[in-house]
């Protein structure tokens, strides 16, 4: 028999968890069971002492995870299509659960065959290798597969493929010099995309207060408004990682948002948890190094982050207003922080305009996804009707926000302490053309991303708020 003919007949074995799939079926179930039903963590340990086939059965049986929110590994699908082509059969082999291997068999509609773990029997490591040797023969097959788990079912195999693979697997595929299926490597710049460091620039409001309480040049308020923005970025970015977590079916049905690290399976929930630990930590210790008030500011804003992320933001409009009290809780952590006075003008003013872009923020995800007006938006309030009503509140929100700025240049505290307060004036109208435009821009969907974010990165609100530090410098002279 010539080798084409052999290779016809050498059927292909594929793994599931971090090959087939850029995610792990059994941690991400536990995941979102554990996220939706906390209190079943006492079952969760119950099935593990039963074992862990025990386990994966029923973590499958109570997740809602269905064949479509797995994100598949297309590189692998081309390598499939291609053995299928030459004739040959493949199958899929994993240590995963009955239910989720043969509704993504079935889905996907590439196998000849799926063999899948049993409540008696997890088929990993050498007990997956003895399967495919009863079945095949030593050698009698070929396996793509991708872990540490894998390389007792590589040398048994005529030729182990290997896809992502972790370190163990590396090390074997150069000892080996066997074929690998390249997939795009995960390095810091997919961890800092994990962590959002771009949304560190909404913690630069931890020093409005610095600025507007004439303290700027004090030099121990300055270090500790640094040491804040770390620690609330920090927090922040943990965070981030829970949130995105609990969204990982709403994400990956999003177009944009299913490109996001741990949506589409770039980082693993392992590495996410231990980067959740690594961020956390860092941030509870900086916050030890600034006033007890400030501790008691991040607190609340766990609290509420938490609330937001597992009921508010479903709910109509309390997710804006939750929004909106989330940026207004940077300023009030700064004022602590420096040991600044706090201005009721200012919480007034920075609700209002904050709620405007938190409106922005939502009605931009409405128009992005291209709902029908009955449609409602995945993981959301809204309907896509509502767009006009969230255009209408935000553009009002904006109006107010400029009424109380004007309110409060007018008022005696301003009066005290500044020495030429109508130079302020011009701010007015700055802050509602920044507001406006933003507005415009989203209603033409120019605007892809958190509008705080995009004013920051923006040139031209970059110019307004420069003009507006020229302002407040000039009323202070």
């Amino acid at each position: 028999m010539d080798a084409k003919s052999n290779i016809k007949h050498t059927p292909l074995c594929v793994d599931l968890d971090g090959s087939l799939i850029a995610s792990d079926t059994l941690w991400e179930g536990l995941v979102a069971l554990l996220m939706q039903k906390p209190l079943m963590i006492f079952q969760v340990f119950s099935w593990l002492l039963a074992g862990k086939a025990v386990l994966k059965k029923n973590v499958a049986k109570y997740t809602d995870r269905s064949a479509e929110d797995w994100p598949v590994r297309e590189e692998v699908v081309d390598y499939i299509n291609l053995a299928r082509s030459q004739g040959r059969k493949v199958y899929l082999v994993t240590g995963a659960a009955e239910k989720t291997a043969l509704e993504l068999s079935n889905h996907l509609g590439l196998f000849d065959g799926v063999y899948h773990s049993s409540e008696n029997l997890n088929l990993t490591s050498t007990r997956k290798r003895d399967r495919l040797v009863d079945e095949f023969g030593d050698g009698g097959f070929d396996y793509i597969g991708n872990s540490s788990d894998d390389i007792a079912v590589f040398d048994s195999a005529r030729k182990g493929i290997v896809v992502a693979p972790d370190r163990v697997a590396r090390n074997w595929q150069k000892q080996n010099q066997s074929e690998e299926v390249y997939t795009k490597p995960s390095g810091i710049k997919t961890i800092l995309k994990a962590i959002r460091v771009h949304q560190w620039l909404k913690n630069v409001l931890i020093a409005v207060p610095l600025f507007l309480n004439h303290t700027v040049f004090d030099m121990d308020a300055v270090l500790a408004a640094v040491i804040a923005f770390f620690s609330f970025s920090f927090f922040a970015s943990s965070v981030y990682i829970v949130n995105d977590l609990s969204d990982l079916k709403a994400d990956r049905a999003h177009p944009t948002k299913r490109k996001r690290p741990l949506a589409s399976g770039a980082i693993s929930i392992p590495h996410a948890a231990l980067l959740w630990v690594g961020l956390f930590s860092v941030s509870a210790f900086l916050a030890t190094l600034l006033p007890i008030e400030f501790f008691y500011v991040m607190v609340l804003y766990a609290v509420v982050t938490t609330a937001y992320t597992f009921v508010l933001k479903r709910k109509l409009l309390v997710d804006v207003f939750t929004l909106a009290g989330l940026y207004t809780i940077r300023i009030i952590a700064g004022a602590f922080a420096t040991s600044s006075p706090l201005s009721f003008w200012l919480l007034a003013f920075s609700i209002f305009f904050f709620l405007s872009l938190a409106l922005v923020k939502r009605y931009v995800e409405l128009a992005e996804g291209e709902q029908g007006d009955d449609a409602k938006l995945l993981g959301r309030g809204y309907f896509g009707l509502d767009t006009a009503m969230l255009a209408q509140g935000g553009v009002s929100a904006a109006f107010t926000s400029a009424m109380v700025l004007a309110l409060y240049i007018n008022s005696p505290e301003f009066s005290e302490m500044y020495d030429n307060p109508w130079v302020l004036w011009p701010l007015v109208p700055i802050i509602l053309y920044m507001l406006l435009r933003i507005w415009i821009l989203a209603g033409r969907g120019q605007v892809h991303e958190d509008p705080v974010v995009f004013i920051m990165r923006d040139w031209r609100s970059q110019l307004t708020m420069v003009a507006g530090g020229v302002l407040i410098l000039g009323a202070m002279l």
